[in-house]
């Protein structure tokens, strides 16, 4: 390993233990996205080993998403079923090799993902407003 590829390695690792709730949602979604794409190219390269590996972390992901919502919250009794959806629909793309499924899916990550940017974004204005009042 160089020098630069372990301090890439410390400062991922840094960027993931001092990151806030929200933007580690925000990492899950956007690795979530990135598993879907190369499981798409892997299809096209027709390397299964590949493409199960990498629909299997993105199921990883969407069942941490899903362990982490909490059901007392509306919106998570909504999110749920959406979750559990994209996971039926992975499973459903590695058994028949099907990329449009996981376009589909990957949708549907890339909707919620950006949906939470906004949250995100909302709520840290609406903080920011709160330090300046004080």
């Amino acid at each position: 390993m160089t020098a630069q590829t372990n301090a890439f390695n410390a400062y991922k690792q840094n960027s993931v233990t001092t990151a806030s709730p929200g933007d580690l949602t925000l990492m899950l979604y956007n690795g979530c996205i990135k598993f879907l794409g190369k499981a798409k190219i892997a299809i096209e390269q027709k390397n299964i080993e590949e493409k199960n590996h990498n629909i299997q972390r993105s199921q990883a992901i969407i069942a941490e998403l899903m362990s982490t919502l909490n059901m007392d919250i509306e919106i998570s009794k909504q999110m749920l079923p959406l979750y559990e959806y994209m996971n039926h629909r992975l499973v459903e793309a590695n058994i028949k090799n099907d990329p449009s499924i996981i376009e589909e899916v990957e949708g549907l990550v890339t909707e919620f993902r950006d949906t939470w940017k906004e949250v995100i974004k909302i709520t840290r204005q609406q903080q920011y407003k709160n330090v300046e009042q004080v």
